[in-house]
């Protein structure tokens, strides 16, 4: 059982961890998604300059010897033109440009000798048009410009970047001075387009491989610093959990190496302290079990002496002085006090030495409690509101303490009539015990089960040892149930006490959190006169 709980906890373990690995809150998934970041962004702005820097080259460059080109066609052959060419002319030398190195389209404008305006294509009537040419560029190319000292010119050559049918185009016009024609040009831009978008895939693909690139090192740099925190969390955890000899390998001087050092000497100081703590703990068990033990002889003879001295007490004879009748009552009353405390220390021994337990025994609630209740003569200030036939596998003489110390409780500072009811489910099984008593005060209710306790310091001496409460809920703990304390809205308080049905699973182990072991006897009960020796606060 102990090895497959432990492979188990391990499994859970390592799927925790890689779950936290995975986490977008954790340390690894930050660091590569930051180195990640860091890379992208370097690569996407050096691809980008570089992009826009071999843009700009590759399109000047091309743009340059086009514009070059076509200025010395133009001065060459459509300055040789005649003033007032004729279409023919026109055609002819616009073909003869086009042919040059550079492979342009060309379209000349002049007027012939009649004053109407002729056209020259190189590529023919359904080629490049003036249409083509944008009107903002027609415009800039038809004006004249003032000449200076400045200006020698008064035309010049004006350029245009456009596209057209998703192609790009480079389109230029100049005038011939001194009354030549108008030549506008032509050239598509798609091969350096292609070489472009070429170089952005490059770009791009240099880019994505620099980001898985950055990943992998961000993993192995996660790696690397990030091992000696993992280390140091499960360390903490396996401290935690009470292996208090987890110690760190430490190597290296940087400053995961001096926290390392500080875990080991925190663990070293705890562990040394908390065997500190346990020794005087255990000697202080030891103390108050072998007093315990010390005390139940002398108090065996003495409750045998107290008893003889009740009998006197009740015979009708009278054979107590009346004059020492209140010291005998008294030291009857103080020595069944001290009995109680005694059984009850040896008790709470027990079950802080965790050597607890079950007994277990197919009971019928109803019975049980009605038993209890008779057993202290409490018929007449109890209502039990229980079916009969409702059964429980439980430990029937812990059950008994448990209902004894919960009634018992509600008739001292309730009053009755106390009402106990029982509600069951299929796995559980919960017994309310309600008095019509003033409540708990709220300061008072979180500590209704801690040993000792008194509600008023100014009145510490009670019937009861303190202990009564503590006792049946570490009886209930054991049973793998609880008991919470709580005031009812109609009045009066309600002790909550819910128990599993069948605690055969606990049975089978001692209980950490204490409890009489098979051998401890419970001589709580009634006296002759059925008064509770039990039920305290």
């Amino acid at each position: 059982m102990t090895e497959r709980q432990g492979g188990i906890r391990g499994w859970s373990a390592e799927r925790k961890g890689h779950l936290a690995r995975l986490r977008f809150t954790s340390l690894r998934l930050r660091l590569v998604v930051v180195f990640g970041l860091v890379a992208l962004t370097a690569a996407v702005s050096a691809s980008g300059i570089a992009y826009w820097l071999n843009r700009e080259a590759v399109l000047t460059r091309t743009q340059g010897a086009v514009l070059r080109d076509f200025e010395q066609e133009m001065q060459n052959r459509a300055g040789s033109l005649p003033a007032d060419p004729s279409q023919d002319e026109l055609q002819h030398t616009a073909g003869q440009m086009a042919n040059s190195s550079q492979r342009f389209s060309v379209l000349l404008v002049a007027e012939d000798a009649d004053g109407r305006t002729v056209y020259g294509n190189s590529a023919g009537l359904n080629g490049f048009s003036l249409e083509d040419v944008p009107e903002s560029l027609r415009t800039a190319v038809n004006r004249q410009q003032d000449t200076g000292a400045g200006n020698k010119s008064p035309y010049h050559l004006y350029w245009q970047r456009v596209v057209v049918s998703g192609t790009p185009y480079l389109v230029a016009g100049t005038k011939v001075i001194g009354g030549g024609p108008t030549g506008y040009m032509r050239k598509s831009l798609e091969p350096e387009a292609k070489d472009l978008n070429s170089l952005a895939w490059s770009l791009g693909i240099a880019t994505g491989l620099a980001l898985v690139g950055a990943a992998l090192l961000a993993q192995a740099a996660a790696t690397t610093v990030l091992k000696p925190v993992h280390r140091l969390g499960v360390a903490a955890r396996r401290l935690g959990e009470g292996e208090l000899d987890t110690r760190l390998r430490v190597s290296g001087t940087d400053e995961l190496a001096d926290l390392s050092r500080t875990f080991n000497r925190t663990a070293e100081a705890l562990e040394k302290r908390v065997a500190d703590m346990a020794a005087r703990d255990d000697a202080s068990r030891r103390f108050v079990a072998d007093m315990s033990h010390e005390l139940r002889t002398p108090l065996t003879a003495i409750t045998a002496v107290t008893e003889v001295l009740e009998e006197e007490l009740d015979a009708e004879s009278g054979g107590i002085d009346p004059m020492i009748e209140p010291a005998v009552r008294l030291v009857v009353s103080e020595t069944r006090r001290l009995n109680d405390l005694v059984e009850n220390l040896m008790e709470v021994t027990r079950f802080d030495a965790g050597t607890a337990r079950l007994v277990l025994d197919d009971v019928d609630v109803a019975d049980q409690i009605t038993h209890c209740i008779d057993a202290r003569a409490w018929l007449d200030a109890v209502d039990l509101d229980a079916e009969r036939g409702i059964h429980a596998l439980l430990d029937p003489r812990r059950l008994d303490v448990i209902l004894a110390n919960l009634i018992g409780n509600a008739l001292k500072h309730g009053g009755s009539p106390v009402r106990v009811s029982v509600t069951t489910t299929d796995d559980e099984m919960v017994i309310a015990v309600r008095d019509h008593g003033p409540g708990i005060p709220e300061d008072v209710l979180p500590h209704v089960f801690d040993r000792f306790y008194k509600a008023s310091a100014s009145r510490p001496r009670s019937e009861g040892s303190g202990l009564g409460l503590s006792i049946a809920l570490e009886n209930a703990h054991i049973h793998g149930g609880g008991i919470t304390a709580a005031n009812s809205p109609d009045g009066g308080a309600v002790f909550t006490l819910r128990l599993p049905r069948d605690a055969s699973e606990l049975a089978e182990q001692p209980e950490s959190a204490g409890g009489a072991d098979k051998r401890g006897t419970d001589k709580r009960g009634t006296d002759k006169r059925g008064k509770d020796k039990q039920g305290d606060a």
